[in-house]
């Protein structure tokens, strides 16, 4: 049996959270962890081995720019992809995602094919970089 890879899916609305973890988990082979902010991914770091991360931008306490630039100088997780999704794709919030270190940006409302092409993109992104 394949184990599942553990993805960390942080985003306050519920609706959303919902829709990603349904897409991913109908690919399988993903364990989708699901926190509603960014203080609670933060708790929630050192608990996993996370393939990769999708977070929001706009949420309470700690936004995910923010916590996009505590992943990268965590020595155990500054390899791991982000993909940044936010209903603010306006050109400075892009580049702002992509300076603290996110892999892509995806804008709200996006498809199923969007996001899991997305998933695709920084997954092979990320086997390249190992090879």
């Amino acid at each position: 049996m394949v184990t599942a890879e553990q993805v960390l899916l942080v985003e306050d609305s519920s609706a959303v959270r919902d829709f990603v973890s349904a897409m991913l988990e109908a690919v399988g082979d993903y364990e989708v962890v699901e926190v509603g902010n960014g203080f609670d991914a933060l708790r929630a770091l050192p608990r996993g081995n996370y393939a990769f991360i999708v977070s929001d931008v706009n949420m309470p306490d700690v936004n995910g720019i923010e916590l996009t630039r505590f992943v990268r100088q965590s020595p155990r997780h500054k390899r791991t992809p982000i993909i940044i999704i936010s209903t603010d794709a306006a050109h400075p919030d892009v580049q702002r995602a992509l300076a603290a270190g996110a892999n892509a940006f995806l804008p709200k409302p996006f498809t199923a094919e969007q996001f899991l092409a997305t998933v695709a993109s920084i997954r092979d992104a990320a086997n390249r970089s190992v090879e």
